[in-house]
């Protein structure tokens, strides 16, 4: 398995670089899921002095033959990221491992039940983060027209694109608990549409499907041949 460690707008030390594979223990990752391909670790930096608690920001993501695994933490410097996001992938990639011995008998267990089954894991926030973890983090939010912005800004937009396979609504709910998001994105594999899974309250989930309006279709042909007629 491959260790890959990188920056993003910021220099990666070798120093830091030997503390990541020292952190990521690869036989208690591979025992936990031994068909793991490769470790992706980022590292980058804000530059807000007012944002200094949390000015460095550590991603790790795990590629295997199963589902992609993230998790991500910031704090004052590198090491203390890098400890935090290290325990929530141990965390999340326990929670695979626990799911996938659960499916092979009888007791299967949805991805609501998780939870109340692997120690620790009802402990977490939506974001895999522990209460103390969460009230240490906490930032100033404020609203931009209709845009939600924590802390004092710049406004910061991310574009990512992915290869998303078609899937069933219950492995979609559960790649969104691997991931530790509040929603998941995902091509349903009935109707071939895009659908959208999300975190109501608690462990209540809900969904969203995206479906094309024929008629509004219908209007837009329409319209077309009369002004070229």
């Amino acid at each position: 398995m491959d260790i890959v460690v990188k920056g993003r707008k910021t220099e990666v030390p070798e120093r830091f670089r030997k503390h990541v594979a020292e952190k990521l223990k690869l036989d208690k990752i591979q025992k936990l899921d031994g068909k793991v391909i490769s470790l992706d670790v980022e590292v980058s930096k804000e530059p807000n002095p007012r944002q200094a608690d949390r000015c460095d920001r550590v991603e790790i993501t795990l590629h295997s033959r199963g589902p992609v695994i993230r998790a991500e933490a910031a704090a004052a410097d590198p090491y203390a990221a890098l400890d935090l996001a290290t325990g929530k992938l141990e965390a999340r990639l326990r929670k695979q491992h626990e799911k996938r011995y659960n499916r092979r008998g009888p007791g299967r267990l949805s991805a609501a039940e998780v939870p109340d089954v692997v120690p620790g894991v009802a402990q977490l926030n939506a974001n895999g983060e522990t209460a103390a973890e969460e009230a240490a983090a906490a930032v100033p939010t404020t609203m931009i027209g209709s845009l939600e912005v924590q802390g004092e800004g710049p406004l910061v937009v991310r574009e990512k694109n992915h290869v998303a396979a078609p899937m069933s609504l219950d492995q979609a709910l559960y790649e969104m608990e691997l991931v530790g998001h509040d929603f998941y994105l995902f091509i349903d594999s009935d109707t071939k549409e895009a659908s959208v899974v999300y975190r109501r309250h608690a462990y209540d989930y809900g969904v969203i499907h995206l479906r094309t309006d024929p008629l509004a279709e219908s209007e837009v042909g329409g319209a077309g041949g009369a002004l070229g007629g």
